[in-house]
């Protein structure tokens, strides 16, 4: 098998709830290296409980999921966190710290992580700030600069320690339509530049169709994913009107 084509995450059988609320049931699909893969549906649906399972912060209630075969969440706590090493994580928000400048934030995973000397991750800094377009802009504080600027340096931040996975939280939401397109393509880049592997969570169309490589769509009704596959295909094949509901928000093809 060509080693591109290989799952870098598989998600089994994988059941999801809050307290005895049903979120989602029955997840089953597989992120392959260099994906750009969107996790896509309406607000509500648990796209972003799924992405707690993803990243470590919440347990499924039943099934896998496994990171190059290994089963994270039948791994103790240490091995966990090791794992979680390897991945980058925007949040929707941005998650800045806003008492530190943007450079501060940026080194602060390489500061916790790394053994590079102070000047190292200086140097480091000003590499990850230029790859999100942010060059002279690490003596800034998170509130001097626009909403599209945050996003791009807390993405310098995910991206310190350069990891093998890359997940984003509604990524374009709260910016407008040109910061958005921006950051996608931004995310193209990164993908072409790091060789990383990505996840994106979005309800956004514009984003879904132009970054998605591979997607599944979750259905809050039915409570789990009621179709998988690139956004274009999906669109030009499936006869689920859920689905077509969903890619075109109610509209005729072609309209």
């Amino acid at each position: 098998m060509d080693k591109n084509s290989q799952p870098v995450i598989q998600v089994r059988d994988l059941d999801l709830s809050y307290d005895d609320f049903p979120v989602m049931r029955g997840l089953d699909f597989s992120v392959n290296k260099g994906d750009i893969f969107v996790v896509m549906g309406p607000s509500g649906c648990g796209k972003s409980t799924l992405l707690k399972v993803l990243i470590g912060l919440k347990e499924p209630d039943k099934g896998e999921v496994l990171y190059d075969g290994v089963n994270f969440w039948g791994q103790d706590e240490t091995s966990r966190q090791e794992l979680m090493r390897h991945f980058g994580v925007l949040y929707q928000s941005g998650a800045l710290w806003s008492s530190l400048t943007i450079g501060e934030n940026v080194a602060l995973p390489l500061q916790l992580y790394s053994k590079l000397s102070g000047a190292q991750i200086k140097e480091m800094v000003e590499l990850k700030l230029a790859l999100v377009g942010l060059s002279g802009y690490a003596d800034f504080y998170p509130a001097q600069i626009s909403g599209g600027m945050r996003k791009r340096a807390g993405l310098a931040r995910a991206i310190a320690l350069d990891p093998g996975i890359i997940f984003f939280d509604e990524p374009s939401s709260g910016l407008d339509p040109l910061s958005g397109r921006l950051l996608d393509d931004l995310i193209l880049q990164l993908r072409d530049t790091l060789g990383a592997t990505i996840v994106v969570v979005t309800h956004e169309l514009a984003s879904i169709f132009s970054v998605g490589t591979n997607a599944v769509l979750l259905d809050s009704e039915s409570k789990t994913m009621i179709a998988s596959g690139s956004p274009n295909d999906l669109l030009a094949n499936s006869k689920d009107p859920r689905v077509i509901q969903f890619l075109t928000r109610g509209k005729k093809q072609g309209a």
